[in-house]
């Protein structure tokens, strides 16, 4: 007889610790799925701590909690199939694990094979990788479970796990568990957000659906979680090489719930007919747990793939995922942290521009997503909440614009920053700090005993005035219960050109992952077409127009920040090269040559030369930056991703060989 299953995926929005709304969302969507007929339901990593419970994860209080919650949510599991994830401690050890529940008890734990331990991951600091082939006895409170690299026989259904990064490997555990005959594959991650990452989860699904002969399910984490990491849900169901249910992505729900019918005899003829397929005949029945279960039976015995609307690419898609990624983000953010609303220092340029546009999109795709009544709900902390009737109250109730002008300030940025806050719907204010700064340089020429000049005193005399502005926004942000965002962007941070205290005060700095000339292309794309269902915003314009400028020195100096540094396309290209990919700075200016063959050798050297100076120098500030979002692999947190002294040699040696090296072939 045919048995088709009907299996779901579950994809949750968490925060690590919060046992009460933790369990509250885990049995939610098993309530979902239950009304929907639903037999197997895969649950994401760490589905009842969160996953970014940090150093947490070695408290056994944590694991103890965990297991708590397991047993208070298993009765919602009678006449059902269910992975949760939870950590578990063994042995003095503490372990990744995935608890297989049926019909209300739990049969087993699953460890995960191999931890993630690179960029953003520290999974081995808190676990340990489990070895293949092993099983044990878990014990806790009682309670006897089998624990290890297991997989299970259901009612005569084989299950088996891969748990996030044990299918992104090459040898990853799928290959196992279809020599020995599993029928589904269940996959509970928590795979953070990154460009084009998503597309690689599609190809690893459905291709072990294909290789493996087995229907997969892969469940993700959703939202802004516990920080840093965006996770933009999009669980996915594959079979027989196809997919065929995917999860939306960037959803602002607490939670999502989608299924599809499985034929689990249709996948073991097709597995059949591979005539590489050699299963491995050998029994190791302690690697096998046998529970009986009576499966439901399906309503469907054909499986169309899925049918997705025709997908963005290129620069186009990293727009709309941008847009959508740090909106979550920043949505979350603000409501985890119990915050009122966002105070952005508007300068007039592009970066302050994108943040305060970010917030604005915040709140339009939270109501594009879940409708208007819910993001009322998920905002209910807001003190002024019920009285907002529209989106565009809601972003005025908590968006602040401030400019804070100086005799440095050109009517240019005035305008172009007033524009901005119109065109993003924020509230807006002008405010003059001239006579702090001012009262500053007074000060200081009194206590050296002469005039400061900008020949002799520049770096000070342009501090000073960035850090002038920091205390008034943050009076702001404290009187309102705001949180402050700071507006420095990756290409900022690689230098060092950024105030520290001045521009880069803040709780929270959304850009910080992104690079600048993505920043300033991706408000013309802002300005000109816009996400799906938003549109353009033609108020950008007024940033658009201007040359980027930290307008910190008079205006008959004509200040921009490339004439500074460098064009921002040479230092994303250095910084590629240079942190990304780890070159030496001779490697780098010979990659320089070839990117820009035009450019003279001493011009290239040169800006090489001043990218590792200023980078080596600056690392202070980058430990020092807001936490922000990550959003791919060039992020140069130091507390996430990118990790270097703060005290070094500089590359004094290398570049002082480099700089000898272009002498001598000039001569």
């Amino acid at each position: 007889m045919t048995l088709i299953i009907r299996a779901g995926v579950g994809t949750v929005n968490l925060t690590p610790l919060d046992w009460q709304g933790n369990k509250e969302k885990v049995l939610k969507v098993m309530g979902k799925a239950k009304e929907a007929g639903v037999s197997l339901l895969c649950l994401p990593e760490m589905c009842l701590t969160g996953y970014g419970c940090e150093d947490a994860f070695l408290a056994p209080h944590t694991a103890d909690m965990a297991w708590r919650l397991l047993q208070e949510v298993l009765p919602a599991t009678k006449g059902m199939v269910v992975s949760l994830g939870i950590p578990i401690l063994h042995q003095h050890a503490f372990f990744n694990g995935a608890a297989l529940v049926v019909d209300g008890r739990v049969v087993g734990l699953t460890a995960k094979r191999f931890l993630a331990g690179d960029g953003v991951h520290y999974e081995p600091r808190w676990f340990k990788p489990w070895p293949a082939g092993v099983r044990t006895e878990f014990r806790q409170g009682g309670a006897c479970v089998p624990l290890g690299d297991l997989h299970y026989d259901v009612g005569g259904v084989k299950i088996g796990f891969e748990i996030c990064e044990d299918a992104w490997v090459a040898n990853r555990p799928g290959a196992l568990l279809a020599a020995k005959g599993v029928d589904i594959i269940l996959n509970p991650s928590a795979s953070h957000f990154a460009f084009g990452k998503h597309d690689v989860r599609r190809r690893f699904v459905v291709e072990g659906s294909r290789a493996f002969g087995v229907g997969y399910l892969y469940s993700n984490l959703l939202g802004n979680e516990a920080g840093r990491m965006i996770y933009e849900g999009a669980g996915l169901i594959a079979s027989g090489g196809e997919l065929v249910k995917e999860g939306d992505r960037f959803s602002f729900a607490d939670e999502e719930l989608f299924f599809a019918d499985l034929d689990v005899e249709r996948e073991r003829a097709l597995h059949a007919r591979v005539a590489s397929f050699q299963p491995d005949l050998r029994d190791e029945p302690d690697l096998c747990v046998r529970i009986p279960f009576g499966w439901k039976q399906g309503q469907m015995n054909t499986l169309p793939a899925v049918k997705r609307e025709k997908e963005l690419e290129g620069f186009e898609r990293k727009c709309e995922d941008f847009s959508h990624a740090v909106a979550l983000g920043l949505f979350d953010y603000l409501r985890k942290s119990r915050a009122q609303g966002f105070v952005v220092s508007l300068s007039g340029g592009a970066d302050s521009a994108a943040v305060a546009l970010l917030c604005s999109l915040a709140m339009r795709f939270a109501v594009q997503s879940i409708g208007w009544e819910e993001t009322k709900r998920k905002l209910a902390h807001l003190k002024g909440m019920d009285k907002f009737r529209n989106v565009s109250e809601l972003i005025r109730g908590t968006l602040v614009c401030v400019y804070q002008g100086t005799s440095n300030s050109s009517e240019k940025t005035r305008r172009a920053a007033r524009v901005v806050a119109e065109a993003v719907g924020g509230e807006f204010h002008e405010v003059e700090v001239e006579t702090l700064r001012g009262e500053y340089v007074r000060l200081g020429e009194e206590l050296e005993q002469r005039e400061l000049t900008w020949e002799e005193d520049d770096i000070a005399l342009q501090n000073i005035q960035a850090r002038v502005r920091a205390p008034f926004v943050w009076l702001l942000a404290n009187l309102r219960n705001f949180l402050l965002l700071s507006t420095s962007n990756r290409s900022e941070a690689a230098v060092g050109y950024a105030t520290m205290d001045g521009d880069t005060a803040g709780g929270l700095c959304p850009i910080a992952g992104i690079d600048k000339q993505f920043l300033r292309r991706w408000l013309v794309w802002m300005e000109e077409v816009g996400p799906r269902g938003i549109g353009p915003t033609p108020g950008l314009s007024a940033v658009n127009a201007l040359a980027p400028t930290a307008e910190l020195r008079p205006l008959d100096q004509l200040q921009t920040d490339e004439e500074d540094l460098m064009p921002y396309d040479v230092l994303d290209a250095i910084e590629g090269f240079a942190i990304r990919e780890k070159k030496s700075p001779l490697d780098v200016y010979l990659a320089l040559r070839n990117l820009h063959p035009t450019v003279q050798s001493q011009q290239l050297c040169q800006w090489t030369c001043r990218f590792f100076r200023l980078w080596s120098r600056n690392q202070w500030k980058r430990e020092r930056y807001a936490p922000s979002f990550h959003l791919d692999d060039k992020n140069l947190d130091p507390k996430s991703w990118c990790r270097f002294p703060i005290l070094s040699g500089g590359y004094e040696w290398e570049l002082a060989e480099l700089e000898n090296q272009v002498k001598e072939e000039g001569h």
